[in-house]
């Protein structure tokens, strides 16, 4: 069952942890790129800011963003502000979050995301989670896949196995990570089983997009193309 108290709580920690890490950057290296294609340091941070705000939307009741010119729109116009600002405007949109996630509600709804995607409210907490725990990986600033936590990896390899599992374009995959744990994904295309075996960081980063699979073993077929998220 998830927890969304305990998951509110971990979204604060790992937004405390990204503030003091961004607290040590300077303006030259908010403008440098980050790991993310086409995105400074800048735009991960502006995206970090407005995704806590559109998560409030979500868990009030509204859309979750305008549309997806505005979410875009708003990224590029936050991207190239100095460090203080980011960190200001960080650190206020998590606090708005973490105001709407404390408020008396019922977290058995349902609620809906981007592009028609819903999902239960509960789940809400531990998909901000994500984004600051992933995105602060994609700053490039010394905070690696391996030095998120272990429940984290472990859940997110969960809940991206869940989103793959059936997909059209990935074959059967059995998922192993080195504590002898197997989860099975795709199987809505033609081949497999492929057995796709490393490290929850490798792993993980594989699944999410991050890495490209080089770190990984893999039996039974190449390893499967991963649509993106």
């Amino acid at each position: 069952m998830i927890d969304h108290a305990r998951d509110l709580e971990s979204v604060q920690l790992a937004t405390e942890r990204l503030l003091t890490a961004v607290g040590e950057l300077d303006n030259a290296a908010v403008t440098d790129q980050s790991r993310l294609p086409g995105w400074t340091r800048g735009h991960v941070l502006a995206h970090l800011a407005r995704n806590a705000d559109a998560l409030v939307n979500v868990l009030e009741g509204r859309p979750m963003y305008a549309s997806a010119g505005d979410r875009d729109a708003d990224i590029a116009r936050g991207a190239p502000r100095p460090l203080d600002v980011q960190l200001a405007d960080l650190r206020a949109s998590a606090d708005r979050f973490r105001a709407a996630g404390a408020a008396p509600a019922d977290w058995s709804r349902t609620v809906e995301l981007r592009n028609g995607v819903t999902d239960s409210a509960s789940r809400v907490p531990f998909r901000r989670w994500v984004e600051v725990e992933l995105h602060h990986v994609d700053l490039g600033i010394g905070y690696e896949l391996e030095d998120l936590p272990g429940e984290f990896k472990e859940r997110e390899i969960d809940f991206l196995a869940e989103r793959f599992g059936g997909h059209k374009d990935v074959p059967s995959t059995e998922l192993r990570t080195e504590d002898g744990r197997i989860r099975t994904t795709g199987g809505g295309a033609e081949g497999g089983p492929v057995a796709v075996e490393g490290t929850a960081a490798d792993l993980l980063g594989w699944l999410a997009g991050r890495r490209d699979g080089s770190g990984l073993v893999v039996k039974g077929g190449p390893l499967p193309s991963l649509p993106p998220l």
